[in-house]
């Protein structure tokens, strides 16, 4: 029987810097709900990457001296190290610097030209960079961006532009008709009460005042806006062609099942990505889910605010399953949620030490203890166990409706409260009473056998957000048996079997002790992050500075000084006719003969000195960072004995 295709997506990481936790909470909600997926029959595909054009990257390539895929290429690496990290199972890490896509858009854009969707035309405005988004001053809020309150910025260019306004009917007719499309609800609402009903004005799709982006083929100096360029990827690495020629996997998996996003950005994906599609024929994704924030006190993370978080220090302090836990657990399915050292630290000791991590040692100890490893044989049942199976066996039925509308958080609590009732569970039957009565040895060991049992089937439910731990949770049991078909029947551990050794899930926090040192971590990076870039010498006087004489020199000859391997001797062409002979200290960095027929800077009037036996008559100039050294060499053009002044 063939799977059920299930396609999902997060938003592409804008690759302007490395990404936080707010933005790392994304891709493992994605990568809990496409385990789940996989876990219950589907056959999955689960696309995510990087978004890797626009103004901003290539104005921080400038600012840093390197070019702006130079840029990218270091970001997107820290990205997919992050991703990697968080152990999720995407199919497909896209970047929309990769040439397939940016022919794919080229065709694309062209299409919609000339179709008539695209107009040439000239913006006026104002424009906010960090968002690369055009607004006009009835949107701006107090003057700013309404997206991220930053300051925006007069704009004024040639550009192209979609109409907008030609599908906004029919967008809101789909809307209307599909109330699934976008969720929540509270961000449907928002997008056709605050821009559909409003008014929908033409989006500009091209810019001319920057290059970093792909480029209008038919009209040079224009490169497709970021919007159209980073929402086609949805498509374009799913197997779409623009000429109607689109492979077996985008037949398969188009359209989407959910676009999973950030709330911010919920307006490109719900109104300008479906116009989109409309006008190129194709279906539009099944839903948009815009998630909300994670917070840091009660604001959002921001490197200018100095509040950010990243999940490579979080899994240093926590590891991976913990912050996995606490991201999907601790953001309620419509708000913001809230994440600090030390809400982490309380919900590692009272959920996972606690509820999870106590109930399973101390249940694989008892087998041990009781049965010497043995799985018994549930012989003896009483009323008193119904319950707990009853919870059990309405264990999937329960997370499966969670899932469905993507309410992840309450899914694992369904999880945790068959965790809580199998603690009660020990409190009730007290198995340590029981091992002291030797008639009660039936009982006994159906009360071990339904612990065991019941700590399967939450384990088997809690793979798709904690996978190591439930790994680790089955390697304790000894079982094999670990599909969700299994949790059909009560009777998924096999009596007789031995069981796996007791290992401790999570360890409980000395919490002050943890913050304390956290604390400390913090405050030694931002001593360091404090420091200057450049240290500089103390100011001296501006004659002294004119005392030093530095010429141009050519370099007539290059050789090793004999038993050394620091030095080089130069023989210098310094304008007087004379050679002059410098020794400097740079054989580690250059060979000899690459630096021949070089024009350099040599300080001239200095004493001469002896070193390893032979005189240096100056001192060549050279540049020195992060223990790397380099000669300065200068245009070949400057002719020898000129001087810097």
């Amino acid at each position: 029987m063939d799977k059920k295709p299930y396609y999902i997506s997060t938003a592409i990481a804008y690759t302007s810097a490395k990404p936080h936790i707010g933005n790392t909470y994304e891709i493992v909600l994605a990568d809990a709900i496409a385990r789940y997926k996989r876990m219950t029959g589907y056959d999955v595909y689960f696309q995510t990457g990087t978004d890797e054009h626009g103004q901003k990257i290539q104005e921080k390539a400038e600012a840093a001296g390197i070019t702006p895929q130079q840029h990218v290429d270091k970001v997107a690496g820290e990205v997919k190290t992050i991703w990697d990290l968080m152990n999720t199972t995407y199919d497909k890490f896209i970047r929309t610097t990769d040439p397939m896509h940016e022919k794919k858009v080229q065709k694309i854009f062209k299409k919609l030209h000339d179709q008539g969707d695209i107009y040439k035309g000239a913006y006026k405005g104002k424009y906010c960079k960090p968002c690369e988004s055009f607004w006009t001053e009835s949107q701006l809020k107090d003057g700013c961006c309404p997206d991220c309150g930053r300051p925006c910025v007069d704009a004024e260019e040639e550009a192209y532009f979609f109409k907008m306004s030609k599908y906004a009917d029919r967008l809101m007719k789909h809307i209307e008709e599909h109330p699934e499309f976008i969720q929540p609800e509270s961000r449907k609402n928002e997008m056709v009460n605050n821009f559909l009903k409003p008014g929908l004005q033409d989006l500009c799709v091209s810019r001319t005042s920057f290059s970093w982006g792909i480029p209008v083929d038919f009209d040079p100096g224009h490169v497709v806006y970021v919007w159209l360029d980073a929402l086609t990827n949805y498509i374009t690495f799913c197997g779409y062609d623009p000429d109607g020629n689109h492979d077996e996997h985008y037949k398969k998996f188009w359209p989407a099942d959910v676009h999973l996003i950030g709330k911010d950005i919920i307006r490109f994906h719900t109104i300008y990505w479906p116009i989109f599609l409309m006008a190129l024929g194709e279906p539009l994704p099944k839903q948009v889910f815009g998630h909300p924030w994670l917070l840091v006190g009660d604001g959002k993370m921001s490197k200018s605010l100095g509040n950010v978080i990243y999940a490579d220090d979080l899994v240093r302090l926590f590891g991976v399953d913990a912050v996995r836990y606490y991201v999907l657990h601790e953001m309620p399915f419509a708000n913001d949620g809230v994440l600090s050292y030390e809400l982490i630290c309380e919900r590692i000791n009272s959920d996972l030490a606690n509820v999870l991590g106590n109930l399973v040692n101390r249940t694989i100890a008892m087998t041990k203890k009781y049965f010497g490893g043995i799985v018994p044989a549930p012989t003896a049942p009483e009323a008193l166990d119904d319950e707990l199976k009853a919870v059990a066996l309405g264990l999937p039925a329960a997370v499966e409706k969670k899932m469905a509308t993507l309410h992840v958080a309450d899914a694992i609590d369904e999880v945790f409260a068959l965790l809580r009732r199998s603690n009660k569970y020990i409190d009730e039957t007290m198995p340590w009473a029981l091992a002291k009565d030797e008639s009660k040895k039936e009982r006994l060991g159906t009360v071990m056998y339904n612990l065991l049992e019941a700590i399967r089937f939450a384990a088997v439910e809690l793979k798709p957000y904690l996978p190591d731990t439930a790994d680790k949770i089955f390697a304790q049991l000894g079982i094999e048996n670990k599909g969700v078909e299994s949790l059909a029947s009560f009777d998924g551990m096999q009596a007789g079997q031995p069981v796996g050794e007791a290992s401790i899930l999570f360890e409980r926090i000395d919490i002050p002790k943890k913050l304390a040192e956290i604390e400390e971590e913090n405050k030694a990076k931002q001593a360091e992050a404090a420091k200057p870039a450049v240290e500089f010498l103390p100011d001296i006087p501006f004659d002294d500075f004119c005392k030093v004489d530095m010429t141009v020199c050519k370099v007539l000859a290059c050789e090793n000084v004999k038993k050394s391997s620091k030095l080089l001797k130069f023989q210098l062409d310094d304008g007087s006719g004379t050679p002059r002979q410098i020794l400097s200290g740079i054989a580690k960095y250059y060979k000899p003969e690459e630096l021949v027929g070089k024009t350099v800077v040599a300080v001239t009037n200095l004493p001469p000195r002896k070193m390893m036996g032979q005189e240096s008559n100056g001192m060549l100039l050279s540049a020195e960072k992060d223990e790397k050294l380099n000669l300065l060499m200068l245009d070949d053009n400057i002719p020898a004995g000129a001087k810097l002044c």
